[in-house]
Order: C-alpha cells, then sequence, then structure tokens
C-alpha cells in the first residue's frame, strides 16, 4: 500500500487530529414530538373592545380562545366544546349574567377553571362618564395576566390528576 506524504493527504492536518464530538440522542429524542395542543379559553364580555383586546393578548400568549358577546352565547358554546378556562365579565346583558355563565361552567363534567374578568374604562375627563371605545392595557400588567391564566389553567389540571388518582 503507497504511503502518500502528509502534504498530498486530501484531509487537513487539524481535521484528521480532531474526534468529531457528537451527541447520541437516545431513542426516546428522535420520535417525533407531538404538537403541544393550546389549552382553549371561553372569553365572555358584551363590550367589544375589551373582548378583542384580551382575545389578542391570550392568543399573543399561545392560547386557542373562543369569545362570547353575551351569557347566553357563553353558555351555548360551553355545551359545544370543552374548555380548560372560562372568563367571564360579571355584567353583560344583566348586572350577573357572567354569574350565570360560570354557575353553567362549573356544572360541566370536565370542571373548567372559572374566573370573573372587568376591564377598566377611562372616563371622560368633561362629563365623568365611561368613554366608549377606550380601554386601559398596561404591557407591565399583560406578562402578569398571562400568569394568572396559566396558573388557573395549571391548577385545574391539577384537580384533575387528583380526582382521577382517587378514582
Amino acid at each position: 500500500m503507497p504511503v502518500v506524504p502528509a502534504a498530498w493527504s486530501p484531509v487537513p492536518e487539524p481535521m484528521r487530529t480532531r474526534t468529531p464530538t457528537r451527541k447520541v440522542k437516545s431513542p426516546e429524542a428522535l420520535k417525533p414530538k407531538a404538537p403541544q395542543r393550546m389549552a382553549r379559553v371561553l372569553l365572555a364580555d358584551d363590550d367589544p373592545t375589551a373582548r378583542l383586546t384580551l382575545q389578542t393578548v391570550l392568543e399573543a400568549g399561545g392560547y386557542h380562545v373562543d369569545s362570547a358577546a353575551s351569557a347566553a352565547e357563553a353558555v351555548s358554546l360551553l355545551d359545544q366544546s370543552e374548555y380548560e378556562l372560562v372568563l367571564t365579565d360579571l355584567a353583560m346583558e344583566s348586572p350577573e349574567a357572567g354569574l350565570r355563565v360560570l354557575a353553567h361552567a362549573r356544572m360541566k363534567d370536565y370542571r373548567p377553571a372559572t374566573a370573573l374578568v372587568t376591564s377598566w374604562r377611562a372616563r371622560s375627563p368633561r362629563s365623568g362618564r365611561k368613554a366608549p371605545g377606550r380601554m386601559l392595557v398596561e404591557a407591565e400588567d399583560v406578562p402578569e395576566l398571562l400568569g394568572q391564566v396559566a396558573n388557573l389553567i395549571s391548577s385545574r389540571a391539577s384537580r384533575r390528576v387528583r380526582a382521577t388518582r382517587k378514582a
């Protein structure tokens, strides 16, 4: 077998002396991962500005959001789909319509986490009445809101796990 001088070697000297360091993945790591299912949130609020703003924030946070403009619509959606979290305004078509939504959600077999939400609306400086179409969403409150939503969904999941272990 002919000897090839180092100067004629097709592989440069530094490459010949290095041992490639490759991490070998375990068989588990090579399996295709199932896509993570986004948590489903039902948002009920009759104020379109508040509803669309909160829906946008939640969707940007990675949640699948169905929205309802009334308690009746929210109850109908609860009967059609399963949600991890139900967020509702207290006063919609009636002063306590949101409580009706929460009561209906709590009767469901899948027991979603529930919470009341309110939107702060700016007051008109001249009349002192609520100014239509104005809503305050402060950037530093968005992470807190998303954290609270995540905590509600997490505590619901923990309750479900404990319930299945007892059964």
